[in-house]
């Protein structure tokens, strides 16, 4: 973290093994982002088996996670990162625990799966949410026993890792809907670290900006002193919907087709600039109590609703469910309100 060397995390950037590329969405000076590396290096240094890492796409989930890895007693041991919206369910298990020969058409010999590769270390589990239920239940009981059994074999391997999994959905809302095991839930949750979205993080995103600057100067052996204060303005009012990932490939962009030594608007995507122009047009301005009076309490009380509302949607670029979220009430709550109001 900037200006934070007493972090263990943030010695853990600059050891070894690339750290400081894995810690680079985790830059910044927002209080919130300060608290949860000061969570995550407890949970890194404790004997927790299973942690949870909630955060939109572009976050910084599996980062957070390699840091994690890399700050506790496994550093030495592999850390294997399984994306499980990737691996075909009918491919998952044997890729995930191993098969003897035999076991099924094709296997002619035995294969080590990912959980037993990494034993002693870590795995980490993005997109835990897209595990084929099947699997859920043997993760399940990999969790309580410690043990698992390669497809096709007899006898149970005993394995030591720590699981780090990953979603970009509200897990719980995903049990209620009946698409994730309630008790693996559970089991998960025992540790459960939230990345907050980068349009949640203050002036974070001037800050990364002129932290990926600095990095890509040196990469193409260029000089951009950094953004126009014009550009810096644009950048605190776009609700960046793909976070930190987004802000970071934006600006090579700039860097591969510009040649100005400051970033200016101009340089900024179409879609960027129609967001925040479109952004101040639709945001109304909060009531003013001086008219309360004039107004009526009951049409002075919708006004600021609607303000309250209209700025959360537009914060959350207009997604109901993360707006939602920010008002602390339930979509449907968010919707019949959203009616009530005409917006």
């Amino acid at each position: 973290m900037a200006g934070h060397s007493h972090s263990g995390l943030t010695r853990a950037m600059a050891a070894g093994d690339g750290m400081a590329e894995y810690g680079r969405q985790l830059v910044g000076e927002y209080p919130g982002m300060l608290a949860l590396c000061q969570l995550a290096e407890r949970v890194a240094r404790s004997a927790a088996r299973t942690v949870l890492i909630y955060g939109e796409t572009g976050t910084g989930k599996g980062l957070l996670a390699r840091l994690i890895h890399n700050a506790s007693a496994r550093a030495a041991k592999p850390f294997l990162d399984i994306n499980c919206a990737a691996i075909p369910g009918s491919l998952m298990e044997s890729e995930f625990f191993g098969h003897e020969k035999g076991a099924f058409t094709g296997a002619s010999e035995r294969k080590i799966g990912l959980v037993e590769a990494a034993n002693g270390g870590s795995v980490f589990l993005d997109e835990i949410r897209e595990m084929d239920p099947h699997l859920q239940a043997k993760l399940l009981s990999l969790l309580d026993t410690h043990q698992f059994r390669r497809v096709g074999a007899v006898r149970s391997t005993s394995v030591d890792v720590r699981f780090i999994a990953a979603t970009n959905k509200v897990l719980l809302s995903e049990v209620t809907a009946g698409n994730f095991r309630e008790d693996l839930y559970y089991r998960l949750q025992v540790v459960a670290l939230n990345i907050p979205a980068l349009r949640d993080r203050g002036d974070d995103v001037l800050v990364l900006a002129r932290h990926f600057i600095d990095g890509f100067n040196a990469a193409y052996g260029r000089r951009i002193r950094g953004l126009s204060p014009e550009t810096e303005a644009i950048f605190r009012k776009y609700p960046w919907p793909g976070n930190v990932r987004e802000l970071e490939n934006l600006l090579e962009r700039i860097f591969i087709l510009e040649e100005d030594e400051v970033i200016l608007p101009r340089h900024l995507p179409d879609r960027i600039l129609r967001t925040v122009r479109a952004g101040a047009r639709t945001v109304p301005p909060a009531p003013d109590p001086r008219h309360v009076q004039e107004a009526g309490f009951h049409e002075a009380t919708a006004a600021f609703q609607r303000s309250l509302i209209a700025q959360a949607l537009d914060a959350a670029a207009g997604n109901q469910q993360a707006a939602a979220r920010k008002l602390g009430i339930s979509r449907h709550a968010l919707r019949h309100q959203m009616q009530k109001l005409g917006l």
